[in-house]
This record gives structure tokens, C-alpha cells and sequence, in this order.
């Protein structure tokens, strides 16, 4: 025994440096060192330095547990040139969407004069677009859960660019119909790109890029308005749906460079793609990867409508769903609102004038002018605003209260209109009205990709985009039928609908800011990954080992 003892005593101790910054112990980060010494053995007599990425010497190494998750090499790796790339990717489905959506303001009044077409059939032109959406949304989700997120976006965005450019040739009304209604059928899927880019982005870094995607909206909103007044006048409006495809067919070109989610890979088993994946970011943004062994999440079911109803997300679901509903409710309302309230003057002239018994073709029509091209224009600038208030309010106060916040202003301004303002007046409290509803949009694009796991998180943001396509199809019956009968109720639905949302808000069962995202439905809540801002710089460890 005691000879054993002296031969140990004569091995040296080596001391392991990683270069590599671990993102599994505290204390290991603390000090970038990993020692393996034997009690009652000398210490400190060799140093090895392995490069980063290098295997410790197996006749020095013992076996070690030291694991990561997905969540963990993509805060380890952090924000960088990958995150820009993807940005400016996700922007161009965004800017994309947001022109197609706009066209639609721009295309009904010219086919309405062009094809002498009636005013219900004008209508119906618009409203097919939102039957698409509705009806889409679930399906696209379902493929993302189901074949990964790439996959969904790619054939949502080549199935819009091919009907979008196929309506420019359309010979009559019921063709023009028909494809315009499948070209939403494609939009639907576009906000699947925020569930990919979501789980790209690091925790402190999700939230602001999830909004400043909103500016892509908006440039997309200006940019269709600008094409349209130099294209309409000397091409036309078919030149004008071929144009508005730009932003679709560069994002195709581009597809071939954006990767599979990592969260997705894992979640589905396919480790070494994921692993792979990870290499390549970090390579880009020139960062180390965590080192020790990945974990890969226990295989489920994925984008099955039944777990969004289980005990954890009832609630949750239910609120996100009214919350969505009633943010396109209110948003799109506003905007049919404006019009109508813009060429009455103010809410008492719509109140007090009578209605003219005359006989009023529905054939009747007039070409946009510049002055109402100029309208559009002023009008979707004030959305820019909404963005950078929600941005610096967002990580302050929370998900759950900027949305009910934004909810809250909205139907205060909408209860302001009661009282007979001026022209002046009416529009600063219509553009702060629609500043913070659009706000209140991107906050709960912002809490839903955060709120639900890997395996239903594009599933749960596409119910949701479903029922806000039910709201935008509910809200011109508000919006101009109920109108004509009664301003003030009409903004007594508008008011009274957001103060609900907001208390739905406040109800939400739990607050997304600072917290990671979840990979598993079945781990407990408070098994998700605590941000690092309550914990300094230290990350949470796990040490359950691979779940095969």
C-alpha cells in the first residue's frame, strides 16, 4: 500500500487550460481551468494548454459529463455577422408580405374603374386575400413543426412568388380572384420566418430584432406606395404586381445560404446537423463553441394541435388568440377608419350629417389621385414611431405589460375621438392610436415564438396569425357597415375590444423577458433556462446527460 502511495506521488499532476470559454459551470468560466489532481498528490508541476476545439490527451483525460444545450452555444456564440445575414433575409419575407398586403388599397380601385367592376365585388377582391391567410396559417405551422422551418418558409415564399406573378396576367375578374386568394394562401406562411429567426438570436439581442423587423414592414408599406406612382401611370397595375414579386424572388435566391434550425435538428434527432449548424455560425461571428458533449432533447410529436391544449398552455393559447384577434381587429379597423373619418373632417360631421336619399351608382369610380397616393404614404409612416417606443419599453417593462400597455393608450385615444376635435387633433390621436397598435402587434410576435417549446413553437404562432386574419376579416363590417349607423358605438367596439385585450395581457401565465427558450413540452416551468441577466454571466448548468 504504502509502495502504491509513493508511486503515485512520483506522477505529475497536469492542469487542463481550455481556450474555449465553457458555457456549462460558473466556476469553470471564472477561471478557464479544469484540474484533475488526486488527494495527497502535489499540484502545479506541468501545464498543458490545448488549443481551442482540441481533445484532452486520453492518457490524461478522465471521462467528464459536461454538457450544452442548443440555448447555450447560441448565447455563447452571441450576436454577430450570422445574426446580420439572417436580419436582411428575414427582412426581405417581411418587406415582401407588407407589399402584397399594400397592393391591395393600391389594385381595388384601379380594377374597380378599370373593369367597371361593383363595389361588393371590390370588396370580395380584398377579402379573398384574408380567407387565404386564415385558412393557411395553421397548415403552414404545421409543416414547420412537422419538416422543419426552412422547408415551411421556402415553399410559402415560392408558392406566393409564383401566384403573384401569375395574377399580373390574369384576363378577367374570377381568374384574378381565384389567384389572388391563393396568393394569400401563401402569405400565410411568411410569419413562419420569425419562429426560424427567433431561434437564431441570442435572449438579450431577441427582442429588439424581433421589432426592428417591423421597419421592414414599414419600408415595404412605403416602398409599394412610391413603386405605385411611377408605375401605375405609365405601366399599369399589372407591371405593378410583377414589380412588387422583387422582394420575393431575391429572398428565393437567397434561400440557399439560410440553414435548418438548430432547436428544430435536435428536437427532430438529427444531432450532427445541428452540431454542424452551430460550427458554422460561430465560425462566421468568430466565437468559440461551448465544448463538452450536446444534449439531445427527448424525441415528441411535433405540431400536433393537441399540445397547445395541454395543462401547461390551455390558458396561454386561449389569451394569445383573443390577444391576436383583437391586435389585426383594431389595427386594420384603424386604418378603414381613417379614411372615413379623414374625409368627414371629424367624428361629430359623421354623427350629425345626414344621409343623402339619392341614387348612387355602384359602378361610380375614380382613379387614386397623387394627394390620396401621399394620404397612404403619411399614413404608414406613423407606424415607425410605434416601433422604437414598443423597442425601448419592451425589455423594461416586460411582454406581458408592453402589450397591455399598447392595448391601453389605443383605446384611450379611441375614446378621445368622442369628443369633437379638430382636423389637427384627429390626426395626432389617429397616428398615436395606430403608433401603438402596431407596437402591440410586434410585442406579441415577439412573446409567442417565446412562450411556446421547439416542437409547437411555429404551430402556436400560426393558430395565432389564423385568428388575427379572423379579426381583419370581422373588422369592416365594424369599421364602414356599423359606422354608417353609429360613430361613437362603432369606437365603443374598438375601445372596449383592446381594454379586454389588455386585461388578457395581464393574464398571461407567465412573462417571457429574460427567459430562454423552451426546447421540450415536457419539462417543468421552471426547468427553462433563467437569463443571464439575474445570474451575472453564469449559465445554468445541466447535468442530466443525453436523452436518447
Amino acid at each position: 500500500m504504502e509502495e502504491d502511495l509513493f508511486q503515485l506521488r512520483q506522477l505529475p499532476v497536469v492542469k487542463f487550460r481550455r481556450t474555449g470559454e465553457s458555457a456549462r459551470s460558473e466556476d469553470d468560466t471564472a477561471s478557464g481551468e479544469h484540474e484533475v489532481q488526486i488527494e495527497g498528490v502535489r499540484a502545479g508541476l506541468e501545464a498543458v494548454e490545448l488549443d481551442d476545439g482540441a481533445a484532452v490527451p486520453k492518457e490524461f483525460a478522465n471521462p467528464t459529463d459536461d454538457t450544452f444545450m442548443v440555448e447555450d452555444a447560441v448565447e455563447a456564440i452571441g450576436f454577430g455577422k450570422f445574426q446580420w445575414k439572417l436580419s436582411v433575409l428575414t427582412g426581405l419575407a417581411w418587406m415582401a408580405d407588407a407589399m402584397e398586403m399594400m397592393i391591395l388599397s393600391i389594385l381595388a380601385p384601379q380594377l374597380h374603374c378599370e373593369w367597371r367592376l361593383p363595389s361588393w365585388q371590390v370588396a370580395l377582391l380584398t377579402s379573398v386575400v384574408f380567407v387565404g391567410m386564415m385558412s393557411s396559417s395553421t397548415l403552414w405551422g404545421n409543416i414547420s413543426d412537422q419538416y422543419g422551418r426552412k422547408t415551411g418558409l421556402k415553399i410559402s415564399v415560392l408558392w406566393t412568388l409564383y401566384y403573384g406573378i401569375l395574377s399580373a396576367f390574369a384576363p378577367v375578374y374570377s381568374w384574378i380572384l381565384v389567384l389572388r386568394g391563393l396568393v394569400g394562401f401563401g402569405i400565410g406562411g411568411v410569419p413562419q420566418s420569425v419562429t426560424l429567426y427567433a431561434e437564431f438570436l441570442p435572449m438579450k439581442a431577441r427582442a429588439k430584432c424581433i421589432l426592428l423587423i417591423e421597419v421592414f414592414w414599414a419600408i415595404g408599406t412605403v416602398f409599394e406606395v412610391v413603386l405605385a406612382v411611377f408605375v401605375m401611370p405609365s405601366l399599369g397595375w399589372r407591371w405593378l404586381l410583377i414589380l412588387s414579386a422583387v422582394p420575393l424572388l431575391l429572398f428565393a435566391v437567397l434561400c440557399f445560404w439560410l440553414p435548418e434550425s438548430a432547436r428544430y435538428d435536435v428536437l427532430s434527432g438529427n444531432q450532427e446537423k445541428a452540431i454542424a449548424t452551430l460550427k458554422r455560425i460561430a465560425t462566421e461571428n468568430g466565437a468559440p463553441m461551448p465544448l463538452g458533449k450536446l444534449i439531445i432533447s427527448r424525441q415528441e410529436d411535433r405540431g400536433k394541435m393537441r399540445d397547445l391544449f395541454t395543462p401547461h398552455f390551455r390558458w396561454t393559447t386561449l389569451l394569445l388568440w383573443f390577444i391576436w384577434f383583437s391586435n389585426a381587429f383594431s389595427y386594420y379597423g384603424l386604418v378603414l377608419l381613417t379614411t372615413e373619418l379623414f374625409q368627414a373632417g371629424d367624428v361629430c360631421s359623421i354623427s350629425s350629417r345626414k344621409k343623402a336619399v339619392e341614387a348612387k351608382c355602384s359602378l361610380a369610380c375614380e382613379y387614386l389621385s397623387e394627394e390620396d397616393y401621399m394620404d397612404l404614404l403619411w399614413t404608414t409612416l406613423s407606424e415607425f414611431p410605434g416601433v422604437l417606443v414598443t423597442l425601448w419599453i419592451i425589455d423594461r417593462l416586460g411582454r406581458k405589460k408592453t402589450m397591455a400597455l399598447c392595448f391601453v393608450v389605443f383605446s384611450f385615444c379611441s375614446l378621445l375621438l368622442f369628443i369633437c376635435v379638430g382636423r389637427t387633433m384627429l390626426t395626432l390621436l389617429l397616428f398615436i392610436a395606430r403608433a401603438f397598435i402596431s407596437g402591440g402587434f410586434q410585442a406579441a410576435y415577439v412573446y409567442t415564438p417565446e412562450v411556446y417549446p421547439t416542437a409547437t413553437r411555429a404551430l402556436g404562432l400560426g393558430t395565432c396569425s389564423g385568428m388575427a386574419r379572423v379579426g381583419a376579416l370581422i373588422t369592416p363590417f365594424i369599421a364602414q357597415v356599423m359606422l354608417e349607423s353609429s360613430v361613437y358605438l362603432t369606437l365603443a367596439v374598438y375601445s372596449g375590444c383592446c381594454l379586454l385585450a389588455a386585461l388578457a395581457s395581464c393574464f398571461l401565465p407567465i412573462e417571457t423577458k429574460g427567459r430562454g427558450l423552451q426546447e421540450s413540452s415536457h419539462r417543468e416551468w421552471g426547468q427553462e433556462m433563467v437569463g443571464r441577466g439575474a445570474h451575472g454571466t453564469g449559465v445554468a448548468r445541466s447535468n442530466s446527460g443525453s436523452q436518447e
